[in-house]
């Protein structure tokens, strides 16, 4: 046996979410921000995202009754789950673990799309060889390299919240790798997926299989209704030039 139902939560707008888009939209090389990527907050629109994430919770908590919270060690989902489930009046065991934090980037970090094409236009070449699954930055991690540690991850969620619903807060990129390990995707079936699909921030991704056994099955993707309903503006902030911190 093992966990029967998975949340899957994008944290709020971050600081570095802004930042990124303003940086591309200038067609700067550089984005600019203040912190690490493992110290990056939320915005004030983040924040606001992530009570409106609570309200929704505390509606549904009743009916599927979480039964844990793991989070990323990445300050922005801390304090999503954090906000989100105060503002629910849930009461969780909320563990940190740093399988789920975001992908890193090695020597891309920071750079926009237009600075590894100016900066770095030999590992941007390389990229789009490899592909965006297998192309690891140097210093940095492929989506196969997130994959595993998703795939260690699954094992132990299995075997401490055996029969539970889990809420896990986490990035876009991780998000879209659950899909990966836990429906069996292909990688060109992700990719095709990611092309058209974005997963928003403060959104949930349901993920569910009643037997707490085998294969999963996917109920919602990056619903962000609550966020809409509550008055917050939605937000997206897509990774898909992997260059962004997200």
């Amino acid at each position: 046996m093992g966990a029967t139902e998975l949340w899957l939560v994008r944290h709020g707008e971050s600081t570095a979410n802004v930042a990124a888009a303003a940086a591309e939209l200038a067609g700067e090389d550089l984005i600019r921000v203040d912190h690490r990527d493992a110290d990056v907050p939320l915005s004030a629109l983040g924040q606001q995202q992530a009570v409106a994430l609570g309200e929704w919770l505390g509606q549904n908590a009743t009916a599927l009754k979480p039964g844990a919270a793991w989070t990323s060690s990445y300050l922005r989902a801390q304090q999503t789950v954090s906000i989100a489930t105060t503002e629910a009046g849930l009461r969780l065991g909320v563990r940190i673990d740093d399988r789920l934090r975001d992908r890193e980037l090695g020597i891309l970090d920071l750079l926009t799309t237009w600075g590894v094409e100016n900066r770095l236009p030999e590992e941007a070449a390389r990229r789009r060889w490899l592909g965006k699954f297998y192309y690891r930055p140097p210093g940095g991690e492929s989506w196969a390299d997130v994959a595993l540690r998703l795939r260690s991850f699954l094992r132990d969620v299995d075997l401490d919240n055996d029969g539970e619903c889990v809420l896990v807060a986490a990035h876009d990129a991780v998000i879209l790798l659950f899909l990966y390990v836990c429906i069996g995707l292909s990688e060109e079936q992700l990719l095709e997926f990611s092309l058209t699909h974005t997963v928003s921030n403060a959104s949930v991704t349901r993920l569910v299989r009643p037997s707490g056994q085998g294969s999963w099955s996917l109920e919602i993707f990056s619903s962000d209704e609550h966020v809409g309903r509550a008055g917050v503006p939605t937000t997206e902030h897509p990774g898909t030039k992997d260059v962004t911190p997200q």
